[in-house]
């Protein structure tokens, strides 16, 4: 296996599946399968979920809501999609443990990080909740942070797409995709890759990122065989 920890980076609004708001379980289910792939091989794996699906604290500014509380509603959102995560992986039959930058004792532990380490060790996912419990920071930046907190080998971004592309494949047909990149050729080329704050963590800690499409059935243990799916960045 090319990797033995990883960190994966998912964002809200592909929970919504079809639908155009919340959580679509056909989409929770197929994750949850796609994670258990992994966790059978052995692979230790914790997850940063968005709320994008729920309340995106960045959009709040716009409807009259101050941009800090906007950023707490928006964790809060974060920490439902989170337990409905953690229900559908323990359906499946994962151990998990799911842990928060914010005190919500009756739902999910305070994130620790010698804590978290030891839930990877003894087998169980880890799902983080509620950002880093502070506003102004991204879940990209939560998915860079945790994933070096935690020395995770690769953090796995988990979109709609198949990796990085010269621009927006949905929009333009002729668009074609990166095999691989380094950070500073992404710099360059200005690709909208994760938020600054979160890129910038993983350049500076030599953490690599892969940009996938996570709705395409068996990527995610592609990845970990080290077939190439998606872009690299390292």
């Amino acid at each position: 296996m090319t990797y033995h920890r990883i960190l994966l980076k998912l964002s809200g609004e592909a929970l919504m599946g079809e639908k155009q708001h919340g959580i679509d379980p056909v989409r929770l289910t197929q994750y949850a399968q796609e994670i258990k792939q992994v966790t059978d091989k052995g692979i230790e794996v914790a997850v940063v979920i968005g709320g994008g699906n729920i309340f995106r604290g960045v959009e709040a500014e716009a409807s009259g809501i101050d941009r800090v509380q906007g950023d707490y509603m928006g964790m809060l959102a974060t920490v439902i999609n989170a337990m409905a995560l953690q229900s559908m992986f323990e359906n499946h039959g994962m151990y998990t443990r799911l842990m928060a930058g914010l005190k919500m004792e009756q739902v999910c532990e305070p994130f620790i990080r010698r804590k978290a380490i030891r839930h990877l060790e003894k087998g169980r996912v880890v799902i983080f909740g509620a950002g880093i419990g502070n506003p102004y920071f991204t879940t990209d930046s939560t998915a860079s942070l945790r994933a070096i907190e935690i020395e995770a080998d690769v953090v796995l971004k988990g979109t709609r797409v198949d990796g990085v592309y010269t621009a927006d494949p949905e929009r333009d047909p002729s668009a074609t995709r990166y095999g691989q990149l380094s950070f500073q050729e992404a710099y360059e080329k200005n690709l909208n890759i994760m938020d600054m704050t979160a890129f910038t963590l993983c350049q500076e800690n030599s953490l690599p990122i892969i940009v996938f499409n996570m709705n395409g059935k068996g990527n995610l243990l592609k990845i970990i065989e080290g077939k190439e799916v998606g872009t690299l960045i390292n």
